[in-house]
């Protein structure tokens, strides 16, 4: 086994998502996973505690560009500027390149309840953390929650929007028509 190689980590998650769509995620085991990937069980631990955690990898990364977005939005923006500036900086994460595996990512997310419920506590996850990040810049509650709540709302949709079969337009394209259309529901 190539278990030195470089590349341990994608190939880990490469052979999990194949194997996830293949055989569905409960069917699939870490060997499986390891072994495909022509690795170790070892290594497999040494990347991710779990399996689950194979395609649920860089959450924190994505969190961290919300923060980062609202801390980088101008002193005057409001409380709707500051969320829209937050997920307008998780663009730099859906490039054309990353389309492809966000599909298939998306599909063995949805063949299984597990998965699913796992996707939305990611999305509690940064939603609580901008909400935090727009009290951090002087937002006050309920506003804080409800700015927080509207911007999660158009980073969901926008990425199921993105990775739609037929969808060529950027993430950031689609994540701007949507906030001019929530703002015309207001």
């Amino acid at each position: 086994m190539g278990r030195w190689e470089p590349g341990a980590r994608e190939r880990l998650q490469l052979a999990a998502l194949e194997l996830f769509i293949e055989d569905g995620f409960e069917a699939t085991t870490v060997a499986e996973i390891a072994r495909r990937a022509e690795l170790t069980e070892r290594t497999f631990y040494r990347h991710f505690s779990d399996k689950r955690e194979v395609i649920f990898d860089g959450q924190d990364l994505l969190v961290d560009a919300f923060v980062a977005g609202v801390v980088a939005a101008p002193e005057d923006a409001s409380p709707r500027d500051l969320a829209e500036a937050a997920v307008a900086a998780s663009g730099s994460f859906f490039t054309d390149e990353r389309r492809p595996w966000s599909r298939r990512r998306q599909a063995a997310i949805d063949s299984d309840t597990g998965l699913r419920e796992r996707e939305s506590l990611k999305m509690g996850v940064l939603a609580r953390a901008l909400t935090a990040a727009l009290r951090d810049r002087g937002v006050g509650d309920p506003t804080a929650e409800l700015a927080s709540d509207a911007a999660i709302s158009v980073f969901r949709v926008s990425f199921a929007q993105w990775i739609a079969a037929d969808e060529t337009r950027s993430i950031g394209d689609i994540q701007v028509a949507l906030f001019a259309a929530q703002r015309a529901l207001a």
